[in-house]
């Protein structure tokens, strides 16, 4: 099964952010992956919600809005105002994790967790059934372009087989230096989203990238 991409927008050129929006719009990714961060939780500051609205106006598919932000349940329903479809919140950063799950459910959003790189996949067992998306962080999160932790391989295989023995139905999805040197091996491993920002935005052609990660099967 080819994967979901989606592109993220944090590598965009926000001097000509429509272009980009649009270029995403009459591509074949399927989502927009937006970082918001909050200089608190990662050490840096990307941006906030009017810009997720400005993209919502623009945007054709859904906005995959991923929260690096510290007491994220604060934000909940804001997001969702903003136009969010796919809201993602660290596992790290969440004191009632269960709770701010089904706050985001209650939305109407698809609720994700995500793991920072050292965090260990297994802390996820208790809420494998409830979430919609778990996120792997293949890099440590605060900054696009960042090199890919090859570890993560191993953490997306053992979070397949998690989900497989609880028979969840939630997404793996991969975030951080993925580009078309590893996006085989993270499909083969278990990933069913493909977040690349550099890999994209950086090329001559960003469509026609976005079709090959698109055609990785």
């Amino acid at each position: 099964m080819n994967p979901l991409i989606s592109p993220s927008m944090l590598s965009a050129d926000f001097c000509h952010l429509a272009k980009d929006i649009q270029m995403v719009n009459e591509s074949a990714a399927d989502w927009f992956h937006l970082d918001i961060m909050d200089g608190v939780f990662v050490p840096n500051i990307s941006y906030g919600m009017p810009l997720v609205k400005a993209i919502r106006s623009q945007a054709e598919k859904p906005l995959d809005v991923h929260l690096m932000i510290v007491q994220p349940e604060r934000y909940v329903e804001r997001f969702k105002e903003m136009g969010a479809d796919i809201l993602t919140v660290h596992w790290e950063a969440c004191t009632h994790l269960h709770r701010t799950i089904y706050q985001i459910k209650n939305a109407d959003m698809l609720a994700g967790v995500a793991l920072n790189p050292h965090t260990p996949v297994a802390g996820l067992e208790d809420v494998i059934n409830d979430v919609d998306m778990v996120l792997i962080m293949s890099v440590n999160p605060g900054f696009g372009g960042q090199r890919f932790i090859e570890r993560s391989l191993h953490r997306v295989a053992e979070l397949k087989e998690m989900i497989r023995r609880n028979k969840s139905e939630c997404l793996i999805e991969v975030d951080g230096g993925v580009d078309l040197s590893n996006a085989q091996a993270l499909v083969d491993a278990g990933a069913d989203v493909l977040v690349a920002g550099s890999a994209i935005f950086s090329k001559e052609n960003p469509k026609e990238i976005i079709s090959q990660l698109k055609n990785v099967k």
